[in-house]
């Protein structure tokens, strides 16, 4: 084997170049398919992981008020951190199949109403306490109480009754819901011990590290727990640390001096600048990721349909996608779901850009004067270049758009959520199911566009007790083009995931269920020697 094709390959392995940029330098160099096959899966055994070592990311999307709490989690800097000491009981891999995480198994009964869960035993929590059947109810009894306030409020209101039978859960729906594994990977569903009731920002999980340090806003460190169950695939360095950088060209000279290895959401236009940089890789991948811009459906001046309307179709799609997003994502149609998703339909008629129907919507809306629209640099990569842009093409159809920049700081318990008109983002969700009932179901704590509409409500409900997947996905295009006709989501663009790690970083994989390989990376990776 020469020099040259062993190095590719320990490059491959350790995750710094793809495989079909290997086999085309194997090609090159004249090497069989075969052979370059054997030599690959070879480097890959050798490498392994290598544990030890202080794994650093910067990361936007931390604030000061960000709390231990998973009912909680709503932007990066916490999920990632909450990622590397909590779990969930099962997770969606890259390929969209469900894995078993801290239960072992999962049986349905025929009607898919009854479902059992087999808790995994020998499960320590970072007190000392053995994890129990009991400790999952309660955290889940927890996240269904609306005083909560939990993300997953959406998803688990539909579970009727819960019971522990020996080492398993048996959890009772309401209705039917054939995706209800798909929905414990939630990531506010991490099980605590009690459930988290006395007290849910203690920080006390199952995860391969426990709380060092909790400076919201600023850092927090993980140090790798001793007694964690699966030591052997995560949880490689021994400690972790999540800075805090909101500022991409702050995050992006951390990650190039070396004070951090791995950094998230990479602006699209200095991407091509990014890959010119010594020692830096740029990690981009599509999946169900989307930026969007929300109002209040029960806020005036949003209340009324025909301003909705007006401004959806004062948003010029093709053109954010071109220029916020210099071509890493592609064109949404103003519902949040997109080819990613096994039962989307192709065939809802695209929303395009159209003054004339924007300015008749307007003026039948009756609304005078200006549309306050609150962006900020935290709520997606080019928010505010994004917002900007928007008011020039609704100037095209006569409505004046005000854009309010907020500072990063507060923005997510400030703003989204509590304003009726902001920019925003979502990372997508494994099935239908998750993403509507997470955000569009009138009860959903998350609803941020407080769209309460009971025709949808029956659809998505309806939907879960479906088992013929050709009447499913029926279901689901008619509750995606009552939403985008009748909700508060503008939606121009689904955009790709990119991230960015120093060459010293192995590990890393594609995983097309959200930035930073699927919010795992700081338990996945590893740094080389």
């Amino acid at each position: 084997m020469s020099k040259e094709l062993e190095y590719f390959s320990k490059k491959v392995a350790r995750g710094l170049m793809d495989r079909r940029a290997f086999m085309g330098r194997a090609t090159a160099l004249g090497v069989s398919t075969i052979m370059a096959q054997g030599i690959l899966s070879s480097a890959v055994k050798a490498q392994g992981a290598v544990k030890g070592g202080h794994l650093k990311a910067g990361l936007q999307g931390g604030e000061s008020t960000n709390s231990l709490d998973p009912a909680t989690y709503a932007s990066d800097v916490p999920i990632n951190f909450g990622n590397c000491i909590g779990e969930t009981l099962t997770e969606v891999n890259p390929e969209g199949v469900l894995d078993f995480r801290l239960a072992e198994s999962v049986e349905a009964s025929p009607d898919a109403k009854v479902w059992t869960f087999k808790i995994r035993e020998g499960v320590e929590f970072h007190n000392g306490k053995t994890m129990t059947p009991e400790d999952v109810i309660a955290t889940l009894e927890r996240h269904s109480d609306e005083n909560s306030k939990s993300g997953a409020l959406g998803i688990v209101q539909g579970i009727e009754s819960m019971a522990a039978d020996g080492q398993h859960v048996v959890l009772t729906l309401a209705n039917p819901n054939a995706d209800l594994p798909y929905l414990m990977a939630d990531y506010h569903l991490m099980i605590q011990p009690g459930g988290g009731k006395d007290n849910p920002t203690e920080g006390v999980f199952t995860g391969p590290y426990s709380v060092a340090e909790n400076q919201p806003g600023v850092r927090q460190v993980g140090q790798r727990f001793a007694n964690y169950w699966d030591a052997a695939n995560r949880g490689h360095a021994d400690s972790v640390e999540v800075v805090t950088i909101n500022d991409p060209t702050a995050r992006l000279a951390a990650l190039q001096s070396g004070q951090v290895h791995i950094i998230n959401r990479v602006e699209p236009k200095v991407v091509d600048l990014v890959k010119r940089v010594p020692g830096v890789e740029v990690k981009s991948v599509s999946g169900r990721g989307h930026y969007v811009f929300i109002m209040h459906c029960n806020t005036e001046p949003f209340a009324n349909n025909d301003l909705r309307m007006a401004l959806k179709y004062a948003m010029n799609r093709q053109e954010m996608v071109d220029k916020i997003l210099q071509g890493y994502g592609s064109v949404g149609n103003d519902f949040p779901i997109n080819a990613a998703y096994p039962l989307f339909s192709d065939d809802v008629e695209q929303r395009e850009y159209d003054p004339d129907k924007a300015a008749f919507h307007f003026k039948k809306s009756g609304h005078d004067g200006s549309v306050l629209l609150r962006t900020s640099d935290v709520a997606f990569p080019g928010a505010v270049d994004a917002a900007q842009l928007y008011q020039q093409s609704a100037k095209a159809a006569g409505i004046d758009i005000e854009v309010k920049r907020e500072p990063g700081d507060g923005y997510w318990s400030e703003v989204w959520n509590a304003q009726p008109y902001c920019t925003s983002y979502w990372g997508g969700r494994p099935v239908q199911d998750q993403m509507y009932s997470t955000a569009y179901l009138s009860g959903a704590d998350w609803n941020d566009t407080k769209f309460f509409n009971e025709t949808f409500d029956n659809i998505i409900i309806s939907a879960r007790a479906e088992l013929d997947d050709a009447k499913r996905k029926a279901m689901y295009r008619d509750a995606a083009v009552l939403l985008r006709d009748e909700g508060g989501l503008i939606l121009p663009m689904f955009n790709d995931f990119i991230d960015a790690i120093s060459e010293n970083v192995g590990g890393w994989i594609k995983d097309p269920n959200s930035g930073m390989m699927g919010d795992l990376a700081l338990v996945k990776c590893w740094l080389n020697a």
